[in-house]
């Protein structure tokens, strides 16, 4: 190679933002490369609104190729990180393998679905991490409703219009926020189903939901899933799933064909086979990010177990936040390696958070100042379209057009259910969801 070559595994918010500062700062003196299994960057906290048919699918895709025009992309899995030989393994959509050689590596892999040894969920639950589960979602709900008109057994329709959403922290509750008004609308549209029960249930084992965030932005949240008729149902959870319906854990029985898995994430289990120490399947890293005994390796976001150095012995949570400053900071201390800056810890300033409950509902609290209802809902589409790396006219323009024209319904069934299974890594038995 006539230039060091820096490899980035992962384009989420850690990878992405690393990649778009390195080439920034040290184009001209490494050849920095990109492994991802897709051409974008996903922009998730967006999803919802994608499986609700606000906005479209392609909006919350940022092209690697225009975004990062100096950066090489190679489309590919990996499945394997040889830290001895500096190498990876990777393989590409055709399931050709290929290797690369690096001298310096950012794994910045991310997280997969977590999944918990209960029967049936791998087969009959269905995840919400990327725009094949969102694009599902959305024709899955139409479908559901259009069933439903369409017999005249009531026991089928009930169970046609009973949802399930399991884990009430950020995504399951924006699913289910966003999912009942969205088959409400449905509803509307089929004058058969006016006195027909539209079931909605939030289903956790945590106290409250949101647990992770302030209690007020909880209680806000809460309030407004039930004045929605969401069936919020704490310290419960699914014990077994069929093709017809779940049983709970607390022994009852419900009829339903939608079972949205919203449990939280795990990190991709490529850091697993590196035989390093990891925290909870987070691989452990110092201050600077980098792995101890391997100063050439950064880890960051979800795949990394960052000190959160403001909570001395604690490390930073997996969110999209954190993810993209460490992104950021990871690429400065590869830069410093070139004389460009220097090596400086990971340390946060927490700026508060978003939780968009649809409609004209939001929870935020912007420096640490709650908010709730339509001021919130501003806040938020205000701190996404600031986030967002790309595409802020057209997600702009999407919103504009569902708040003054009506929402198109049609379901396109162009993604069936057994291509958007939930990933077939080990489960684990975890606390929440």
């Amino acid at each position: 190679m006539d230039k060091p070559r820096i490899v980035i595994v992962g384009a989420g918010f850690a990878g992405f933002h690393a990649a778009r500062r390195l080439h920034r700062l040290v184009r001209n003196k490494a050849e920095i490369v990109l492994v991802n299994p897709t051409d974008y960057f996903l922009y998730v906290p967006l999803l919802p609104e994608v499986a609700t048919g606000i906005i479209e699918s392609r909006r919350v895709t940022i092209s690697l190729a225009e975004t990062l025009s100096g950066v090489r992309l190679v489309l590919g899995e990996v499945d394997g990180l040889d830290l001895d030989d500096r190498t990876i393994r990777y393989a590409d959509p055709t399931g050709t393998r290929g290797e690369l050689a690096y001298d310096q590596l950012v794994i910045a892999a991310g997280s997969v679905n977590k999944l918990l040894p209960i029967p049936g969920i791998a087969e009959y639950a269905h995840g919400f991490r990327g725009i094949p589960e969102a694009v599902f979602l959305r024709d899955h709900l139409t479908k559901q409703l259009e069933l439903a008109d369409a017999t005249d057994d009531q026991a089928s329709r009930d169970a046609l219009c009973t949802f399930v959403v399991v884990g009430a922290g950020y995504t399951g509750t924006e699913v289910a926020a966003h999912g009942v008004l969205f088959t409400e609308l449905l509803r509307k549209r089929h004058p058969r189903l006016r006195d027909q029960r539209l079931r909605w249930l939030l289903l956790d084992v945590a106290g409250r939901v949101l647990p992770e965030l302030d209690e007020r932005l909880s209680k806000t949240a809460d309030q407004v899933l039930r004045q929605r008729g969401v069936e919020v149902k704490l310290g419960l959870s699914v014990e077994e799933a069929g093709p017809d319906g779940v049983r709970l854990t607390d022994q009852s029985e419900l009829a339903t064909r939608s079972l949205i898995w919203c449990v939280g994430v795990r990190p991709d289990p490529v850091v697993d086979g590196l035989g390093l120490k990891t925290d909870k399947g987070r691989l452990v890293v110092d201050e600077y990010l980098q792995v101890p005994g391997h100063p050439e390796v950064f880890a960051c976001g979800d795949a990394a177990a960052v000190p959160d150095l403001t909570r001395p012995g604690e490390v930073t949570p997996m969110t999209a936040q954190h993810a993209e400053r460490q992104g950021k900071q990871a690429a400065d201390n590869v830069a410093a390696s070139f004389g460009i800056g220097e090596v400086r810890p990971y340390r946060h300033q927490d700026l508060g958070f978003v939780v968009d409950l649809g409609g004209t509902q939001a929870a935020a609290n912007p420096l640490h100042i709650p908010l709730a209802g339509l001021p919130a809902k501003v806040v938020t589409r205000g701190y996404h379209l600031l986030s967002m790396p790309g595409n802020r006219v057209r997600t702009a323009a999407d919103w504009l057009f569902d708040a003054v024209l009506g929402r198109q319904t049609t379901q396109l069934d162009v993604i069936p259910a057994d291509r958007v299974p939930l990933e077939t890594a080990a489960p684990e038995r975890v606390d929440g969801g």
